[in-house]
């Protein structure tokens, strides 16, 4: 029988950390691309370390989007972050860049022709998830978690805070009541600092950006809020420790409350369903749990290379549902082709909104105009309740 009551831990890292620096780039040059081809093929994956990026992968797009052209995004998405120092700096980190044409064999098993229906970019397992603890249908200790690392950049980006640095990692622990998180038992955050500043007064910087996220009442006890327990913490990012693209991928989904199927997101284009069907299973689930059907909603696919059809389609509500999960699982697929055709299209996942994705979560962000996040879309909901009542 699953606990009831218990502690659960989530983390996060800004987007200044080395693997977040990595997977910006990544997604800033799949953005380069679909810019000027929606129908591009990216996958490119980062290395970052002391004053050096390396970019690798394979590309189908616009001959246009030269090398030069690569270096300048990766430069320009480092300069955003706000990297400029000896180690680590936008202007002076020296770039390479190894990235080719895509693999023919991939191509003619991905591509669309004749009868044969636009198929997945590789095999894999993708899962999505949702659940009642936050307004966003997010588990609770990765969704605080993110948003004391966004407060701080904010604060960092406005000005407002120019003694922190570009990295930092959050630890939030929260208990649980009967499946229902109740308060934090312990929060850590470790963020790069200025030399002028003490280990005291990073606490007391960090502090209000961690009681302004939690709710009124939740903050733990004083013994167990940890900030830069090792007492220092200068020299960060890519200058501190190397990076690698999609080395983060429980901080960009779940937390580590929902399974994953292995594989990263960022640097990818939508025709790879590593990212497409963990976007499109996210968006599933969150419809499920907006529309009442459950308290909580996990859905799993599985593709082959160059199949179109999900291979499975799983579906569990975890004793919460109120409706049967086959005929769930039936309707869905109905109201959602799961093909990655289907779903790049129904998403509109065709244009350049995946920069933005590469730190403080890939779910629980609302979606915008420009088709950003349209996968946290609720606009299932009315269809569902049609079909299975208000649940």
């Amino acid at each position: 029988m699953a606990l009831k009551n218990f502690l659960f831990t989530s983390e996060s890292v800004s987007e200044g950390h080395p693997d977040k620096v990595c997977d910006r780039i990544s997604d800033a040059v799949v953005d380069a691309y679909l810019t000027g081809d929606p129908l591009s093929r990216v996958a490119v994956e980062t290395l970052c370390t002391t004053n050096r990026i390396v970019l690798a992968g394979e590309v189908r797009g616009p001959q246009s989007i030269t090398h030069d052209t690569i270096e300048e995004v990766a430069r320009a998405a480092v300069k955003d972050i706000g990297y400029e120092q000896d180690g680590f700096h936008w202007k002076n980190a020296e770039v390479e860049v190894y990235v080719h044409s895509q693999s023919s064999d991939i191509a003619q098993g991905v591509d669309a022709a004749g009868n044969k229906d636009e198929g997945a970019g590789d095999q894999g397992i993708m899962f999505g998830y949702a659940c009642r603890e936050t307004d966003v249908l997010m588990p609770a200790p990765i969704h605080y978690s993110h948003n004391i690392l966004k407060s701080l950049a904010d604060a960092r980006h406005s000005g407002a805070e120019p003694g922190l640095g570009p990295d930092a990692k959050s630890q939030v622990t929260l208990e649980y009541r009967n499946n229902k998180p109740v308060r934090a038992t312990s929060v850590v955050v470790s963020t790069q600092h200025s030399e002028n500043l003490s280990q005291d007064e990073v606490r007391e910087i960090v502090r209000p950006h961690v009681t302004g996220v939690l709710p009124e009442g939740w903050m733990c006890d004083e013994s167990e809020f940890y900030v830069n327990p090792t007492g220092r913490f200068v020299i960060g990012g890519p200058d501190g420790d190397a990076g690698l693209t999609g080395r983060k991928i429980i901080v960009d989904t779940y937390g580590g409350a929902a399974p994953h199927g292995g594989g990263a997101f960022s640097g990818k284009d939508p025709t790879k369903v590593d990212r497409s069907a963990a976007y499109a299973a996210r968006y599933v689930a969150k419809n499920v749990v907006a529309a009442g059907l459950a308290e909580r909603c996990t859905l799993q696919l599985s593709y082959a290379i160059g199949v179109s059809k999900p291979l499975s389609v799983y579906i569990n509500t975890h004793e919460t549902g109120k409706v049967d999960e086959a005929k769930l699982a039936a309707t869905l697929q109905e109201m959602v082709d799961l093909t990655p055709r289907g779903i790049r299209e129904h998403l509109k996942l065709s244009r350049p909104i995946y920069a933005r994705t590469a730190a403080y979560g890939h779910f629980g962000r609302a979606p915008e105009p420009d088709g950003g996040f349209s996968w946290e879309k609720t606009d299932l909901v009315a269809d569902l309740k049609s079909v299975f009542g208000n649940g």
